[in-house]
């Protein structure tokens, strides 16, 4: 099971992890898009710790919930949006849960992923953070279904959106401001696709940490 605590301890790291890489995103955001992505998510994640600081005592659907809207609040761009609507569908996933199975966290991520594909109107392939989260969410599902536990699952989940992270580099954009630049934007890595392997990672430190 991955506690209502580790969740929190997930957010938290999240936040540590992309305020480190704040500025590596925002370079690799420089070469096909504004520039921005890493101080616009280190921002969104400030607050959004901050918010969910004060929703601890509710269930996982309250805490998604108020995750999703410090985002949009907060994350310039297309991000906030994106980001957002993960944390706003995974709540109905959640709802009077104070802990996930491996099923339920599977239920979790897919509703989040399935938001972000409604919102981006992204598929693979088109150099964006569906191409971390889907086949991360995918290679988790199928490692549940083969009897494998949360942990194990998380793991597998994030060696291959690290894989998506790394394939985005030859990809032409087909989305977004990196669209624009047509066969320029080969040659880069998505910062979308790189900060949603990073949110996953840190689920995996996460939920591999002691319970207390």
């Amino acid at each position: 099971m991955i506690t209502k605590d580790q969740i929190l301890s997930w957010l938290s790291l999240a936040a540590a992890a992309i305020d480190e890489e704040r500025d590596r995103l925002s370079e690799l955001d420089r070469e096909i898009g504004d520039g921005d992505h890493g101080n616009n998510m280190s921002r969104g994640f400030r607050k959004l710790t901050s918010v969910v600081a004060e929703h601890a005592d509710a269930d996982l659907s309250e805490i998604f919930k108020s995750a999703g809207m410090a985002l949009i609040s907060t994350v310039g761009g297309a991000s906030g949006p994106l980001y957002g609507s993960f944390f706003l569908k995974a709540q109905a996933e959640a709802i009077g849960k104070e802990a996930l199975d491996a099923e339920g966290l599977g239920r979790v991520l897919r509703a989040g992923v399935e938001a972000v594909i409604a919102r981006g109107k992204a598929k693979p392939d088109d150099k964006t953070m569906v191409d971390a989260l889907l086949p991360a969410v995918e290679q988790y599902e199928r490692a549940v279904g083969s009897g494998k536990d949360e942990i194990a699952a998380l793991e597998a989940a994030v060696e291959a959106a690290e894989r998506g992270m790394r394939a985005t580099i030859p990809l032409q954009a087909r989305k977004g401001r990196a669209s624009y630049l047509g066969e320029r934007s080969k040659g880069h890595q998505d910062p979308g696709a790189t900060s949603s392997y990073i949110i996953l990672r840190s689920l995996l430190a996460a939920s591999a940490a002691p319970k207390s």
